[in-house]
């Protein structure tokens, strides 16, 4: 998944979004790649994939890079288009694959853009109308979703549409963005306490699936723990952050919050958001509505910060400060 810079739209037209799959659909073909499902919005777009032996990375750098190039050319303008680099999520295919299909299919009414399914089915931008036999796309891996459905493709489709009218109901906005298994538990102090009781669980961000699951793909991949993850292990929260910052120099919440300027307070507002956002993985919206300051006063907070650690060598852990 990915998004515009500063949330702006990144298809404003729909000769952006046939330029984007086609773009998507000679990639996909190119690196050996099933998309199982996809959507379009005005500023993010989502897709769900299968990869081959082809690096993830090989595939969207085809897909964005040339996409960016010729949208500024079409639009007149200069500049990045896309906010820092895609996000991308490993996912356990046995227990969240059919979730995540109805998931992105579903974004454009959870989004307030369609009014209902009916809408849906004729909206050429995702591929639930591919699935329904309506704008597919050759690269629209339609016939393994179909599969996951039933034997015989008009039976599958029916059971794809009762399976996607099901999911109407059903609130899912975060819980399939990655650490699921971590929200299943209530959050990282209810998973600690699992662990006292001897139940060995591993949960990170960029995997969506069950403790097993995480632990292999972890293992098998030679991945290193996040930054974000290990401190949220260790109770790290944006309350804890803030309490310890301007327990450090000797300041208040409240006078982080108000317009007063001093030294201290502009070092401890850019730490805050620094580490907050780095470090934690804490949103600039979140860090914001604390310290009551836009998203962009975060943004720029955050850059000072960075500049600020890494001239005095200032180095965030368990012991600062």
């Amino acid at each position: 998944m990915g998004r515009g810079l500063e949330r702006r739209n990144i298809f404003k037209e729909d000769v952006d979004k046939r330029d984007f799959l086609e773009r998507l659909g000679r990639a996909l073909v190119r690196c050996e790649t099933e998309c199982y499902a996809w959507a379009l919005m005005s500023n993010h777009y989502h897709l769900l994939v299968r990869v081959s032996d082809h690096p993830l990375g090989k595939l969207m750098s085809s897909v964005l890079g040339g996409y960016a190039s010729f949208y500024n050319r079409r639009h007149k303008r200069v500049g990045y288009v896309f906010q820092n680099r895609y996000k991308s999520i490993l996912c356990d295919a046995d227990t969240y694959l059919l979730e995540l299909i109805r998931y992105i299919h579903l974004n454009p009414i959870r989004a307030g853009m369609l009014p209902d399914l009916d809408a849906l089915g004729r909206y050429r931008w995702t591929g639930h109308a591919g699935v329904l036999g309506r704008y597919t796309q050759s690269w629209h891996a339609t016939d393994a979703v179909h599969s996951l459905f039933g034997h015989k493709r008009g039976r599958a489709r029916e059971a794809y549409s009762r399976f996607v009218r099901d999911g109407m109901a059903k609130s899912q906005r975060g819980a399939l963005d990655g650490g699921g298994l971590i929200r299943s538990y209530g959050g990282w102090e209810s998973l600690s306490q699992v662990r006292k009781e001897h139940q060995y669980c591993v949960g990170d961000e960029r995997i969506l699936g069950e403790s097993d699951f995480v632990e292999r793909a972890l293992h098998d991949d030679n991945l290193p723990v996040m930054d974000s993850t290990a401190m949220a292990r260790r109770g790290w929260t944006l309350a804890k952050l803030v309490q310890r910052v301007c327990a450090h120099y000797k300041i208040t919440e409240a006078m982080l919050q108000s317009k007063a300027r001093s030294n201290d307070l502009s070092l401890a507002k850019s730490l805050i958001c620094y580490w907050g956002t780095q470090k934690i993985g804490l949103s600039c919206r979140e860090i914001g509505l604390r310290l009551s300051i836009s998203q962009q006063a975060v943004s720029c907070w955050v850059n000072k910060g960075r500049a600020y650690c890494e001239l005095e060598k200032l180095e965030f852990g368990e012991k600062w400060p």
